[in-house]
């Protein structure tokens, strides 16, 4: 079976255009087989993004940008600095389509988690990729202590049957953890580089 985080240029292409609104941001979203999101807006994307808190950040890396709706709501929010990396290319086209239609701009580039990223962030958010398996989930949580900033933050989404508490207890060592809701079964999760 394949899988968004894959690169399968073989399937077949039926991109669909969603109108999403996330708090008062309104926005566009292109989606298609074989990318995360492929019916619009997932639950969990929409958690995380009502409720993280960009007030005094200036730069965004959005790993695992699917179809962009983090990278999107950041970018319409008014924040400029923002980064979209994912490693599937099909997605990276969603992407750069949908920044078109919603007229901003990011810098967009394929990126198998953190291989093609040089910078430094004040923040970085995630709705990681649970099928790729909890050794890539560790990888985006402990790699982003490499491409935060001082004081930087992690945001992501996990539901707890999925791994939550064991993320928090196994990865304390690098980030300071707070959960900051917990909504049907999904946790909205902030770590501070330490």
């Amino acid at each position: 079976m394949n899988q968004y985080f894959d690169n399968n240029e073989k399937l077949d292409s039926e991109i669909k255009e969603f109108f999403v609104k996330v708090n008062d941001i309104n926005m566009y979203l292109y989606t298609d087989n074989g990318v995360f999101n492929k019916k619009g807006l997932d639950f969990g994307t929409r958690v995380l993004l009502e409720n993280i808190d960009i007030s005094n950040k200036e730069s965004f890396l959005d790993v695992g940008c699917g179809c962009g709706p983090i990278g999107f709501f950041l970018l319409l929010s008014g924040k400029e600095n923002v980064d979209m990396v994912d490693v599937n290319n099909r997605a990276i086209n969603l992407t750069k389509i949908g920044l078109k239609k919603n007229h901003i701009k990011a810098n967009v580039f394929n990126s198998d988690i953190y291989s093609s990223v040089t910078s430094k962030y004040d923040m970085i958010i995630t709705n990681p990729p649970i099928h790729a398996g909890k050794a890539k989930i560790y990888e985006i949580v402990r790699g982003s202590i490499d491409h935060l900033n001082d004081n930087g933050e992690l945001w992501l989404v996990i539901r707890k049957d999925q791994g939550a508490k064991s993320l928090i207890s196994d990865n304390s060592d690098v980030l300071n953890f707070e959960i900051i809701d917990k909504i049907k079964g999904f946790w909205i999760i902030k770590g501070i580089k330490k």
